[in-house]
């Protein structure tokens, strides 16, 4: 479906986010600046000719040759866009996500999640230093970007347009962030926040206590598997079999910790709290560089929402019409640590980065099935951990003027663990010849109405990458790369459901008991209540992908006007989901799938500027979009940011692009500048979504073809204001600037989407 256009207001922001940060590696500071008015320099005209931003890209630096000019937006040879330390500095936010929804094109979904020109999860990559930033969501791709504070990152780039030196898979673009190495003066940070949202802060919600130390996103054991129940995991026994005492289980598992659901009158305001610090040593000949940070991030979220679906062609008949209000607190505990070795042109960095995010989730609903008049209701309480742990060494050397070197290595650790599922549906007939009509009711499963399902989840990923880049200039104006990477991903994932079940004299009487009475143990016994596992078939799955490429690419300044940039990567990737033997006796299973392929993927971008202050680029270029682990794995799994059930599809194969652009910039004065472009993109067996089945369970199946058009508009202009005055003081320079940016993108055959913004933007003078 078409996302709606977003309107961004009035945005207060400094110059410096707007003003693109500077390189110019060959630049001339005592050059005209075009822009410039007759007779001034460029460092008359405003051009920063200061340190330009610290980036780590797989590649080395961001090459600029032949160019009069230290704006990097403009003498880049791919669409990019570069926030620096102080650009992101100025921004005012808090996390990194919010200085990127300043980028023109980029918009930021949910919690910190960040889509280049809208382009969804899918689309969407994220690297640390040049290298593969895992989710700490493993139902997601994408990478929550507000967990990254803006004091630890030192550059932010965004790269529109696709060039070789980065992952195949590349859709609407990438993002990379480089942290700090060495701090330019030791600091010290300790910063807090509180917010509010109209419609969840102080006002009604639901929640269930589960235990003591909730708060710290740690649990304090009492989501521990019960011991009866942790037995037969580890048994290898089926329940089918008979030969399980599932009474004994049943008992165990639901209390008034995880069962019972409570108001709250008042939900309390959201907080942050964040500590950071850095210094560096002088060792004589190298500085040693040390940064650390530490945040710790408490939000409620409530969202009242209606589910419908219908299984007729006209949609005249609902199957389902459920309305739920669902109650979110998300804790965030996040920490980085960071060290940086400089000598000359050479650096080190060690990053170490520790997240973890989890979410206690509560939600009630009520609603019918085939339009009937009986009402459902229904209970749901999660808790969601999720974790990522991940270490980084980058090295990048210059051995000379003309030769370089960047070699780097990584592991990440993901994790995802769901202790107890609980879901209870209690049923009111409303019948007239039922003598509990009026009552809500459930018979546990036992063939008159009611349900309860109880499931245990966990995943777990290790993800080993490395790379080495190397960069020869055989001549200023021309730069040849090489590189190879490797990407080696490991991921088990389990799930077992099991659904309770009361015989079928099951007392209606006892049906109305609370969820932690009606299954606590001496209901559980005397009654002879049951456990059946659903989903014997495909309990656990691994998967895996293994990715080797290598490239080579060139940028040519062939003539002072006319510059091109163009490579060839070549991917091979085999990745692999298959089911893990969970039972003594393996049972049959059809979930296995392997995807063996390998690409040449060509990109090539050509820059003409056919006027000091014009210029036109055109890019086009292959990439692939993989399914994903969790696209692909045949089990079912509840995503709590949507509110649905999702299986997996076990025959999805890779989608294919072909991504094509055309641009045109005008640069009309000091940062001040007018964008057009245009962009489509073709794809072959895209991955979409669909809904099956009466529980709203979502899957996926690929598209013969899809088609996006999309169009792009920037303007950034500045109004000097420095005669005017404002409490006395003097205001000099540019105080305030108007800019407007806008990003349209019309599809067929896939979800169409939009993202359009406009701001007026002040700076302290």
């Amino acid at each position: 479906m078409a996302t709606p256009l977003k309107f961004a207001g009035l945005l207060l922001l400094s110059s410096a986010l707007i003003a693109p940060a500077a390189i110019a590696q060959t630049a001339d500071p005592q050059a005209a600046d075009p822009a410039a008015a007759p007779g001034q320099s460029a460092t008359e005209a405003g051009q920063d000719e200061g340190t330009p931003p610290d980036v780590s890209i797989p590649g080395g630096d961001i090459v600029v040759t032949g160019r009069r000019t230290a704006n990097i937006q403009r003498s880049a040879p791919a669409v990019v866009s570069v926030l620096s330390s102080q650009d992101i500095a100025r921004t005012g936010e808090g996390n990194i996500a919010g200085a990127l929804g300043r980028v023109t094109g980029l918009s930021v979904v949910g919690n910190g999640f960040v889509y280049v020109r809208g382009l969804g999860d899918r689309y969407s990559l994220a690297l640390l230093n040049g290298s593969p930033l895992p989710s700490p969501e493993p139902l997601k791709r994408v990478v929550p970007l507000d967990l990254f504070p803006t004091n630890i990152v030192s550059s932010s780039l965004v790269q529109k347009s696709y060039s070789v030196n980065y992952p195949g898979e590349f859709g609407g673009g990438v993002i990379n962030l480089t942290t700090s190495a060495v701090p330019a003066e030791s600091f010290l940070t300790v910063s807090g926040g509180i917010g509010a949202n109209t419609e969840t802060t102080f006002q009604m919600g639901y929640s269930y206590y589960g235990s003591a130390s909730d708060w710290t996103g740690f649990d304090n054991g009492r989501r521990d598997i019960a011991p009866a129940m942790a037995a037969f995991l580890k048994s290898g026994e089926r329940i089918s079999s008979g030969n399980v005492d599932t009474t004994a289980i049943a008992g165990q598992l639901v209390n008034a910790n995880n069962g019972l659901v409570h108001r709250i009158k008042d939900i309390e305001p959201n907080f942050t709290t964040t500590v950071s610090g850095g210094t560096s040593f002088d060792l004589g000949g190298s500085t040693l560089g040390l940064i650390a940070t530490a945040g710790y991030s408490n939000r409620w979220v409530t969202r009242d929402q209606r589910q419908q679906n219908s299984l007729t062609p006209d949609l005249g008949t609902l199957e389902n019409d459920f309305q739920r209000v669902t109650t979110d607190n998300r804790i965030i505990v996040n920490g980085l640590l960071g060290l940086g070795l400089e000598f000359g042109d050479n650096k080190i960095r060690w990053t170490n980065l520790y997240i973890r995010d989890t979410l206690k989730h509560t939600r009630l609903g009520i609603g019918h099935r085939q339009e009937t008049d009986v009402d459902f209701m229904q209970q749901d309480t999660a808790w969601y951990e999720r974790q990522l742990i991940d270490t980084q060494l980058v090295g990048e050397f210059k051995l000379s003027p003309e030769f370089s070197v960047d070699v780097r290595g990584g592991y990440a650790n993901s994790q995802r663990e769901a202790p107890e599922e609980l879901t209870l549906e209690y049923v009111r007939t409303n019948a007239a010849s039922d003598p509990y009509g009026n009552y809500f009711v459930n018979r546990l499963n036992n063939g008159n109405g009611g349900d309860a399902t109880i499931s245990y989840s966990d995943l777990n990923e290790d993800l080993w990458s490395g790379g080495i880049d190397l960069t020869y200039k055989p001549v200023p104006d021309l730069s040849l790369t090489a590189g190879y990477a490797y990407l080696d991903t490991n991921r088990t994932s389990s799930r077992r459901d099991f659904q309770f079940t009361a015989p079928s004299d099951f007392p209606q009487g006892v049906g109305m008991f609370r969820p932690n009475y009606l299954l606590e143990p001496a209901v559980v016994d005397h009654y002879n209540i049951v456990l059946i596992e659903t989903n014997e078939g495909n309990p656990a799955f691994r998967a895996t992908l293994r990715n080797h490429a290598g490239y080579g690419k060139l940028n040519w300044q062939i003539t002072p006007e006319l510059s091109i940039d163009a490579g060839v990567r070549y991917e091979k990737a085999k990745e692999v989901v298959s089911p893990i033997q969970v039972f003594t006796v393996p049972g049959a299973s059809t979930a296995a799938t392997s995807l063996d392929n390998d690409y040449w993927l060509p990109a090539a971008t050509l820059t003409w500027q056919f006027r000091p202050d014009m210029q036109v680029r055109l890019n086009a270029s292959k990439t692939i979009a993989r399914p994903q682990f969790r696209e692909l794995i045949y089990q079912f799994y509840f995503d709590p940011d949507t509110n649905r059930r999702y299986q997996g599809n076990p025959f999805l194969q890779d989608s294919k692009l072909f991504n094509a652009e055309a641009r045109y910039e005008w640069y009309f004065g000091r940062d001040q500048r007018f964008s057009l472009s245009g962009f489509y993109k073709n794809i072959d067996n895209p991955i979409e979504t669909f809904i099956t089945g009466g529980e709203f369970i979502t899957s996926f199946a690929n598209a013969p073809k899809a088609r996006l058009y999309g169009g792009e508009v920037e303007l950034q202009k500045y109004f000097d204001l420095s005669n005017l005055s404002y409490s006395r003081r003097s205001v000099s320079g540019p105080l305030w600037a108007f800019a407007a940016a806008g990003c349209i993108a019309r599809t067929t055959g896939i979800a169409g989407v939009c993202f359009t913004a406009f701001g007026l933007m002040g700076f302290s003078g």
